[in-house]
């Protein structure tokens, strides 16, 4: 016997009965736990199915005996959503996700006590901004979700449940044990293609041919999140005194930075969730009356007198100055690279398609120093592929210490000095690096 054994909790753990739970658990009966703890829907995907192998790494680190994903569903009130009042809409995106973490908790303290180890990684923010801007969040909840049999993906990107449509919310809960019945995806879109949320969305993210601008929705919706926050802070250390910060940043975007510290980040639109019509449940005023349901809902949301952060130079730019001329643009700062991997697949994200019109290139980088590295970019029909190593020929061939790279693109070190200084040397038509260039503004 040790001390530890002698011990009054470790003697009274002893006594109590083990819980008499099988190692692979009833699907009913963690279905019925879940719903009764407030969720709207349920379902199961095992660690081994191939929609989580870009996942399963990053799961197992957090919770290494997963064995199974419990994907849960919360519905979202659609009408605050809608609310042309943005403050009525992020009071139900937050309500929502603090719903969806109160319930993913009961169901992890209801397994804890019949013995089956299980976590609840968070439905939405806070995330591991440890690692921003690379890979913050623990599960990628959407796949998850479409996986489990709880809808597909929308051209909006978000997922659409086949009865209640895009206003849901999603959380995952990570189970260290196997479900004897898991689910498997549906067999069709709830997406009824009615293209609502190509027109409402204030920066044109979402094309009608399915292209996403990912830089355009995280500048603007995300504004006063991570990025923007960081870009806002910037601003402040930029400033040269209190005159010169307000002729920089508008009373009422202070304010609203100040309102997000205090009561949660704001999302500044999210009019791709508040339009979409699909979903049983959703779908009967789009159906009944589509012309109210585009005076009601849409209009108001496209007719919104706002501000509208962009990047400057960028296809989103010019996507208000042409289709929203009543909105206001607000030229800000975009993602910031901190390392070279974070570069290469930021490429992917802040490429715009519209300023790529007409270029056919590909480009060899070489990355040496600190973090060394060898890749092929190639610029064509308004796309873009990255890939390691150096593949093909390069019409433009660039060799960079990665220190003075990421220098160059932070705007803290000149793109002549590290050429004087060869740190950075570009072998190629100048025109294909300025092209480059475009693609990718800041």
């Amino acid at each position: 016997m040790t001390k530890l054994d002698e011990h009054p909790t470790v003697i009274r753990h002893r006594r109590r009965a083990p819980a008499e739970v099988p190692g692979v658990l009833d699907a009913e009966w963690l279905r019925r736990l879940c719903l009764d703890a407030g969720a709207d829907d349920v379902g199961f995907v095992a660690i081994d199915r191939s929609e989580v192998d870009d996942q399963r790494a990053e799961i197992l680190r957090a919770f290494p005996s997963t064995r199974t994903l419990v994907s849960l569903v919360g519905r979202m009130n659609p009408e605050p959503v809608r609310s042309p009042a943005r403050s009525a809409a992020n009071q139900e995106f937050h309500a929502s996700y603090e719903h969806m973490d109160e319930v993913t908790r009961k169901v992890v303290r209801a397994l804890g006590e019949a013995g089956v180890p299980a976590m609840n990684p968070t439905s939405a923010f806070p995330m591991e901004m440890d690692r921003y801007p690379g890979r913050i969040w623990v599960v990628a909840h959407k796949p998850v979700a479409v996986a489990a049999g709880l809808g597909q993906m929308g051209l909006h990107r978000c997922v659409i449940h086949p009865v209640f449509g895009s206003f849901i919310s999603l959380g995952t809960i990570l189970l260290s044990r196997d479900v004897a019945a898991v689910s498997e995806p549906i067999d069709y879109n709830p997406c009824v293609e009615c293209k609502l949320c190509v027109a409402a969305c204030p920066v044109g993210a979402i094309g009608a041919d399915g292209y996403f601008n990912f830089s355009a929705c995280m500048t603007h919706n995300y504004r006063e999140f991570m990025s923007g926050f960081t870009d806002w802070v910037s601003t402040i250390a930029d400033s040269r005194g209190g005159d010169d910060y307000r002729r920089r940043v508008a009373e009422s975007e202070s304010a609203s930075m100040w309102q997000s510290l205090s009561f949660k980040a704001n999302y500044k639109a999210a009019y791709c969730v508040a339009v979409c019509p699909a979903g049983e449940d959703v779908i009967g005023p789009f159906l009944d009356d589509r012309k109210r349901f585009l005076e009601g809902v849409v209009d108001p949301l496209k007719s919104k007198e706002e501000p509208v952060y962009v990047i400057p130079g960028s296809d989103a730019e010019a996507h208000v100055a042409r289709r929203f001329p009543w909105k206001t643009i607000r030229r800000v700062r975009g993602l910031r690279a901190g390392s070279i991997p974070g570069f290469l697949f930021g490429l992917r994200l802040t490429f715009q398609r519209e300023a790529a019109r007409g270029l056919s290139a590909t480009y060899h980088f070489t990355f040496t120093g600190r973090e060394p590295a060898e890749a092929t970019v190639t610029i064509r029909d308004r796309s873009i592929n990255v890939q390691d190593g150096h593949e093909g020929e390069a019409q433009v061939r660039i060799t960079a210490d990665s220190d003075a790279w990421l220098g160059f693109l932070s705007g803290t070190r000149s793109l002549v000095w590290a050429m004087i200084r060869r740190k950075i040397r570009v072998r190629g038509p100048l025109r294909l690096l300025v092209a480059f260039g475009k693609c990718f503004p800041s």
